[in-house]
C-alpha cells in the first residue's frame, strides 16, 4: 500500500530591508511549517521570484531603492499571487494606498510573528477557496446586470463580451453585492460575505475595495450609480440582476 504524500508547505517570500526581521520571520514561520525565502529589496525580491514559485509575499512599504508600492504594482500586474505588507504604525494612509495598489492585508509594525503567522494562513485560506470554480457560491447559474455577465463556475466578468479582470477579493466583494441586490449592506457584514477578516475599529479596507470596484463598473466612479453610498448605512448595489 503507497503512503499518502504530505501537500507541499506554502512557500512565503518575505521581503524587508531589516536583517533582523528576515531572520527572525525565517525561524519562526519554519517552525509553523512554511517554506521561507528572504530578499533584502526589491533587485532580490524579482530575482526569487524568477528561481521561485511562491505562494504568498510578505512585503515591508519602506525599501531602499524601489518601494513597496512599486513593487506591489508590479507585483499584481502580473500574477494573483497574494499580498501582505508591513506598514509603519498608525500609517492609515500608507494602508490605505497599499490596499488600492492590489495588497490583500496589512499589519503594522511592530508587530507580533505569530499574528502575522495568522494572517498569512487566513489569506491563503481565502485564496484557495477563491481559487475554487465554484468558491462560495454552490451554483453555475450566470448573473446579469447593466450589461454585465458574471459567471461564477469561471470566476469572470464581461461587459458586453469584454472581459473586465477583477482581482480575487474584488471579485468576492462583488458576490456579495450581487447575491443581495437593493439590500443595505454595512463593512462589518460585507467583510464577512466576502470572506474577509474581521473588522477591526476604522478598517478602510472595504471602503478601498469598494472603490476599486467602482472604477471597473460605473460609468462615472466619482458620481457611482451602481453601488450607492448609504450614509451611516454601509452600501447597497441598485441595479437588478437576472440569473440565466
Amino acid at each position: 500500500m503507497s503512503t499518502p504524500t504530505e501537500p507541499p508547505k506554502p512557500h512565503i517570500l518575505i521581503v524587508d530591508d531589516d536583517a533582523e526581521i528576515r531572520d527572525l520571520l525565517n525561524r519562526f514561520l519554519n517552525k509553523q511549517d512554511f517554506r521561507v525565502t528572504t530578499a533584502k529589496d526589491g533587485r532580490e525580491m524579482r530575482q526569487a521570484m524568477q528561481d521561485w514559485s511562491f505562494d504568498l509575499l510578505v512585503l515591508d512599504l519602506m525599501l531602499p531603492g524601489e518601494d513597496g508600492f512599486s513593487l506591489c504594482r508590479h507585483v499584481r500586474a502580473e500574477s494573483e499571487m497574494p499580498i501582505i505588507m508591513l506598514t509603519a504604525m498608525g500609517e492609515d494612509v500608507d494602508r490605505i494606498i497599499g490596499l488600492e495598489v492590489g495588497a490583500d492585508d496589512y499589519i503594522a509594525k511592530p508587530f507580533n510573528p505569530r499574528e502575522l503567522a495568522a494572517r498569512i494562513k487566513a489569506v491563503l485560506r481565502r485564496a484557495t477557496s477563491s481559487s475554487a470554480p465554484d468558491a462560495g457560491v454552490g451554483r453555475t447559474d450566470k448573473l446579469k446586470f447593466v450589461g454585465f455577465e458574471l459567471d461564477p463556475t469561471t470566476r469572470s466578468l464581461r461587459k458586453d463580451g469584454v472581459d473586465v479582470v477583477l482581482t480575487a477579493g474584488e471579485y468576492d466583494l462583488l458576490i456579495a453585492f450581487v447575491d443581495h441586490p437593493r439590500r443595505v449592506l454595512n463593512r462589518d457584514q460585507l467583510l464577512d460575505m466576502a470572506r474577509g477578516r474581521a473588522a477591526i475599529p476604522f478598517d478602510r479596507s472595504i471602503d478601498v475595495q469598494v472603490g476599486r470596484l467602482r472604477r471597473k463598473l460605473e460609468v462615472d466612479p466619482k458620481n457611482p450609480t451602481f453601488i450607492k453610498t448609504v450614509r451611516g448605512g454601509g452600501y447597497m448595489f441598485t441595479p437588478e440582476v437576472t440569473v440565466s
